[in-house]
């Protein structure tokens, strides 16, 4: 329910207004109470002023184990707790080595404390040190190298090559994670968005594209996959000069799109984003129009193989749809505001 106060003037000079009681109760809210405030272009935001330094929570884990543990602690990291007690009548052995492997597999996080009922893990980030452009800056290049390199070990048959680029993809997941876990901050309090120096609107559009990047991360890892199937199957069988070379040409482009819409995004002027995230997205048609053209050059390829290389050309045109994903993304955020 919207609630309405009149601004009052006191001393002659200071502008002051009342907030709502049934709010202030809720929050703790009462006479020499002490009330942040946050400005945000032609909004102020108001919120009581915190006296814990870090967000503690904990978790009774239970019968987790395996992958619910790791989703379990993942999404308590990426809600924003700083400190995370994962408690049960006695923690098995598995249990605290898929603590341990989830805790190493995410940024910042340490164990702190650990006995036969309770681990305790912290977060040693400093919050006012992350930078969520850093991060999503960090994500656009490992996944764009992880899709030239798992396309280029298609070409030259190299399973060393593809292996790396599989490696590599918990290098992307790890930067999403950090980017998911500042952005869920900035909607819980405004101060999180001042400390950044980045607008909560900003950072929603990080987000947003942070995903797409991780899908295209996905998909690289995927086309190495599948490249390394292929080489299992086929030994020394090499794949037709002209389908690689059309695969290569496509991908290339692809990885342009997403450039392109990246430099959109980070833009500051609005008219220059526009221009790069409308060139963006005018590409992805072509490449999919492209992709589709491929399948051709498969119909004279074995059933088993023409498929694998299919699902290639349908990863790298996916990618180029993720990167107008970001130009869509950059559009919105260079839109006129009302």
């Amino acid at each position: 329910m919207v609630e309405t106060r009149k601004v009052q003037v006191t001393g002659g000079s200071t502008y002051t207004v009342s907030i709502p009681k049934d709010w202030a109760t809720e929050n703790g809210v009462s006479a020499g109470s002490t009330v942040e405030f946050y400005p945000e272009d032609d909004s102020l935001f108001l919120t009581p002023r915190s006296e814990e330094e870090r967000a503690e929570g904990s978790l009774d884990i239970g019968d987790l184990e395996d992958d619910e543990l790791t989703r379990a602690v993942m999404t308590m990291y990426v809600s924003g707790f700083d400190i995370i007690s994962l408690e049960t009548s006695r923690i098995s052995n598995d249990q605290r080595r898929t603590i341990r492997d989830c805790t190493q597999s995410l940024v910042g996080l340490e164990v702190l404390e650990e006995t036969r009922e309770r681990v305790v893990i912290r977060d040693l980030l400093d919050s006012s040190e992350l930078s969520i452009h850093n991060a999503v800056t960090r994500m656009r290049l490992i996944a764009l190298s992880m899709l030239e390199d798992a396309v280029a070990a298609l070409a030259e048959g190299d399973a060393d090559m593809a292996k790396d680029v599989v490696q590599r993809d918990d290098d992307v997941d790890r930067l999403h994670k950090v980017v998911s876990r500042i952005f869920r901050a900035t909607l819980r309090t405004p101060k999180a968005a001042e400390e950044l120096g980045v607008g909560r609107e900003t950072c929603f559009d990080y987000h947003a594209s942070a995903r797409q990047l991780e899908r295209v991360g996905d998909h690289a890892t995927k086309i190495a996959h599948l490249t390394l199937q292929l080489l299992e199957e086929d030994g020394d069988a090499e794949v037709p000069a002209e389908v690689i070379e059309a695969i290569e040409e496509i991908e290339a482009d692809a990885r342009q799109v997403v450039d392109l819409a990246m430099d959109a995004l980070f833009a500051d002027e609005n008219r220059e984003a526009t221009d790069l995230a409308n060139e963006a997205r005018a590409s992805v048609l072509d490449i999919d129009e492209r992709a589709r053209s491929i399948d051709a050059l498969l119909r004279d390829q074995e059933p088993a193989r023409a498929q694998l290389l299919g699902l290639i050309v349908d990863s790298v045109s996916r990618s180029a749809d993720y990167g107008g994903n970001i130009a869509e993304t950059a559009l919105q955020k260079a839109a006129p505001t009302p």
